[in-house]
């Protein structure tokens, strides 16, 4: 089981440089188009995908919840296309939802913004202006995407076990060095422990799915853990009817070996969501 993800800027050139990897290895390429493929299987429609994929929330409570929803909808596909090995994973956060699985060779494609903007501009067809605009906006939701959703800087180097600079590197070269990379000796050796990382996660995901989509919940901000089947989950609830309401949610996927809920029921409630 060899999983390969793929973080990139806008105009950097990754998406061939990912497309050859994953032909030359032999590997499944998840992006966004095997996705919405498959979304309609999770309750995924093509516009909620347009309104939610790789930007950061809306900010206004009903409607953040729905894009959480359909977040973990899209990261649930992931993580189950991830558990059958030998992908490349294409954006949507994976370097970062896959944290923990020891044989994720993480990689990142960049260029000097100039560069990714004359690139845009040449391969779209438009003016220079509006590439830059593009561009930086790009680069300013997926940014935003994976400070909110998962705290980290996306420029981060130590994050990654390769980046490439296209200013610098040929397609060629990238490709050689992601498939050289990949099958180094180092990430082979923890597999069976991968897949156990995998299968908690792929549980720990499906309760957070029926978190959000359970009416009976109002609060959301407690943490769900997930080791060996067993569900943890800490925080505070605004009721012991809530409480009771995500013990059930747990306790209904498959998989579930046991579940401790430490949740304090607290005595005041959030601003109601129709205000």
């Amino acid at each position: 089981m060899a999983i390969i993800t793929v973080s990139r800027e806008m105009g950097s050139g990754g998406i061939p440089i990912v497309q050859k990897a994953a032909e030359t290895l032999g590997y499944r390429l998840i992006d966004g188009e095997m996705i919405e493929t498959i979304a309609p299987e999770y309750g995924l429609t093509r516009e909620v995908l347009t309104q939610i994929d790789e930007k950061p929330p809306a900010f206004i409570d009903h409607l953040d919840r729905q894009i959480e929803l359909g977040m973990n909808r899209i990261q649930l596909i992931v993580l189950e296309q991830a558990l059958q090995g030998d992908v490349v994973i294409y954006g949507r956060g994976g370097q970062d939802l896959l944290e923990g699985i020891d044989n994720v060779f993480r990689v990142r494609v960049i260029a000097p913004f100039e560069l990714r903007v004359e690139r845009w501009a040449e391969r779209e067809w438009i003016d220079p202006d509006l590439a830059y605009s593009l561009v930086r906006k790009n680069d300013q939701q997926r940014a935003g995407f994976i400070k909110y959703y998962y705290d980290r800087d996306w420029d981060n180097p130590i994050d990654y076990d390769l980046v490439i600079n296209t200013a610098k590197l040929s397609e060629e070269t990238a490709v050689r060095q992601i498939v050289a990379g990949v099958k180094d000796e180092n990430l082979l050796q923890m597999k069976k422990q991968s897949k156990e990382r995998l299968r908690d996660l792929i549980i720990q995901k499906k309760i957070q799915i029926a978190r959000h989509a359970d009416d009976r919940i109002e609060d959301l901000t407690f943490q769900i853990g997930v080791e060996k089947g067993h569900v943890t989950m800490e925080g505070h609830v605004y009721s012991e009817a809530e409480k009771l309401a995500a013990i059930d949610d747990a306790k209904s996927i498959e998989g579930v070996t046991g579940v401790t809920a430490n949740l304090k029921v607290v005595g005041y409630r959030s601003v109601p969501r129709d205000h």
